[in-house]
């Protein structure tokens, strides 16, 4: 599914670090501290915190090499190690880490209840584990107009992994399984601009998701008409920019001694 890292980075960049900007605040991380950033992707919120909470370290991980790849080449720090690794069987040993965080990737883990487990595991005694997700459930992500109208033109929609988990009782589930303590959540709503509906389009249909191989197999005429279709349904203004809104579920959470 993330195998096109540009095209991923090209549409999710932007949203990822209006989002993740309100979640390092909430946080309210200490400094100097060693982090575990799971499902880094291409680095984009890696390297916002490296900006914004100044860590000693931070290992970040993704099982997909393109991501990594990618994450190595455009991060720029030296503080930072990149490695292809699962989240449902992490690398390091026990206690290793003041803060795991994972961000816009939970629900897309097959076995959230064995990543929650091992985020745990690797937490030193009364560390921090985070994390957010789109509001895929209530089509909230920042593909939730292109799919709303892919819906309303009468195309099949591929499901998107884990989003009847992406809720906030949900992720509260996950971590009281988990065994974690002293469990906060939030939404974090940001928006994001476009220069106009070409510039939303290209980001939307670029090939990082299930939903955009979909439409890349319509006819023209059908691309056409779900065009005009997402265009109509769009808050366009009167300059022929483009701005919406996109929720994630936040949660936070400590790791008792």
């Amino acid at each position: 599914m993330f195998g096109d890292s540009a095209a991923y980075e090209r549409f999710m960049a932007p949203w990822s670090r209006a989002a993740g900007a309100v979640f390092l605040d909430w946080l309210a991380p200490p400094t100097n501290a060693h982090w575990l950033d799971v499902g880094c992707g291409t680095g984009v919120f890696t390297q916002l915190l490296m900006e914004r909470c100044l860590p000693t370290e931070v290992f970040a991980i993704d099982p997909v090499r393109a991501q990594i790849d990618r994450a190595r080449h455009g991060t720029r720090t030296k503080k930072a190690t990149f490695q292809i690794a699962d989240a449902q069987s992490l690398p390091f040993v026990s206690r290793s880490f003041d803060i795991i965080v994972s961000a816009l990737v939970l629900n897309f883990i097959p076995d959230r209840d064995r990543a929650l487990a091992e985020m745990r595991r690797v937490a030193r005694a009364d560390g921090t584990v985070a994390a957010y997700v789109w509001d895929f459930g209530n089509e909230l992500s920042p593909s939730g107009p292109f799919r709303t109208a892919i819906r309303h033109s009468g195309f099949e929609l591929p499901e998107i992994p884990g989003a009847s988990q992406s809720s906030l009782d949900a992720l509260r589930s996950i971590f009281e399984q988990a065994g974690l303590v002293e469990i906060a959540t939030r939404t974090i709503d940001v928006t994001v601009p476009f220069a106009d509906f070409g510039d939303f389009w290209r980001a939307q249909t670029s090939s990082h998701s299930p939903t955009t191989r979909m439409i890349a197999g319509l006819s023209a005429t059908d691309r056409a008409k779900l065009a005009e279709t997402v265009r109509c349904r769009l808050p366009v203004s009167s300059g022929g920019s483009i701005r919406y809104a996109a929720r994630a579920n936040a949660i936070k959470a400590r790791a008792a001694g």
